[in-house]
């Protein structure tokens, strides 16, 4: 008895060994592939994007005058040039945002489209027509922009873009309003963001709204959280209103994030010993209350069903979603189990009790990885149950003639 449970011990290790191999090896392979797609992924989709409230600069001419080392004014003062801006009075913004995920190797990549409208008051609190430039940062330098277009008063205006920034140029009447609008269509990646400034700024008459066709989005840390949020079809629609706000902090959703192949994959294998010590154990204390002789070479083959499941999952997820990959692997490795055991034992042993075992504590345990933050809650009810079910069965057991009897 305690030779052949050290030779199971000794399988469960060598087995142990092998995940942990192939843990590493999905791992690589997943930092690998990111490390070579992801830059060519911001290249070709874009990056997170940051909207910036437009500005509106105009030059005011003054004079300067100088003093030389003598202490003497001189002769002509130097003309200078004083910068303004005129002040932001409404800003009424819409924006929609359409999620586009894409699969890259052992990586999904949470990209979208987004369409941008918005709509700025400025005024002009001066006493003469002003020359006003108008500037909007875009989200990105290198992004793709399509139909920018810029309007004053319903008026288009000429716009150049150069480093990231489109500019338009316009004359603003003596004390009026000014309707500035602002429009394009772009892509990104992860987030999508709206930024009043780096500093704490004062907004006045501010409205956002965000449609989403997608739920699950996230919002980022240190960000301003929706004032109103209802169902909008498939999505929501998402609105920050404001009537008088000072905030350093920007307004940001974040993506929803699919399942990752690859880190999943990686996880299941390096929890893989934990599935197979349960199995082993329920398998041996039945076995051992049933009077069925498995010689340790059988458990290597039991083993090596489990090991398959996890070398058949890390390659497959390159191609298939993720859950018809485990869907396909778990059937591939509860078959070649109870095709074995069938012969070993008999088929009612292999396809209710060993199979039955496998699904549990192969199957159900590594689909805990599926649901974040609910794996070690699983795993502990799993531990306990099993604990629970070994004691019941094995009560009435004596343990010393058992052992007492495998040494004579």
């Amino acid at each position: 008895m305690f030779k052949r449970i050290a030779a199971i011990i000794f399988i469960f290790f060598c087995t142990s060994l092998a995940w942990i191999i192939l843990g590493t090896t999905i791992s690589f392979r997943t930092e690998s592939s990111g490390s070579e797609i992801q830059p060519r992924m911001l290249s070709n989709w874009g990056t997170p994007q940051t909207q910036t409230q437009p500005t509106a600069t105009y030059v005011t001419p003054t004079t300067n005058p100088v003093v030389d080392d003598a202490g003497k004014p001189p002769s002509k003062p130097e003309p200078q040039a004083r910068f303004s801006s005129l002040p932001i009075e409404s800003s009424q913004i819409q924006v929609a945002v359409h999620l586009d995920q894409r699969k890259k190797g052992l990586l999904w990549y949470s990209t979208y489209r987004d369409s941008f409208d918005g709509t700025y008051s400025f005024k002009n609190l001066s006493d003469s027509t002003l020359s006003v430039a108008f500037a909007l940062h875009l989200p990105a330098e290198h992004a793709v922009y399509d139909d920018l277009q810029m309007t004053l008063d319903d008026s288009p205006l000429s716009v150049s873009s150069q480093a990231g920034i489109a500019r338009a140029t316009a004359f603003v009447n003596a004390q009026s309003n000014a309707k500035l609008r602002v429009s394009y269509r772009s892509q990104g990646l992860d987030s999508w963001t709206y930024s009043f400034g780096q500093a704490a700024s004062a907004v006045r008459n501010f409205s956002l709204q965000v449609h989403t066709d997608f739920e699950g989005f996230n919002f980022g840390d240190d960000t301003l959280s929706p004032t109103s949020e209802r169902a909008d079809g498939a999505g929501r629609e998402l609105t920050w209103q404001y009537t008088n706000l000072v905030s350093g902090f920007p307004i940001s959703v974040r993506m929803p994030e699919k399942i990752q192949p690859g880190p999943l994959a990686g996880r299941i294998s390096f929890f893989a010993p934990v599935s197979l010590f349960f199995f082993f154990f329920v398998l041996f204390i039945l076995c051992t209350v049933r009077g069925i002789d498995l010689h340790p070479m059988n458990y290597f083959f039991l083993a090596c069903t489990f090991f398959s499941f996890h070398l058949l999952l890390a390659y497959l997820v390159d191609h298939i979603s993720i859950h018809l990959a485990f869907a396909i692997c778990s059937a591939v490795s509860i078959f070649l189990l109870v095709n074995y055991l069938r012969l070993v034992v008999n088929v009612r042993f292999a396809l209710f009790e060993a199979g039955l075992i496998q699904f549990v504590y192969l199957v159900l345990f590594s689909y805990a990885f599926f649901f974040e933050g609910f794996t070690g809650l699983t795993v502990t009810i799993g531990a306990i149950l099993t604990l629970y079910i070994v004691m019941r069965t094995t009560a009435r057991v004596r343990w010393a003639q058992l052992f007492a009897g495998s040494v004579a």
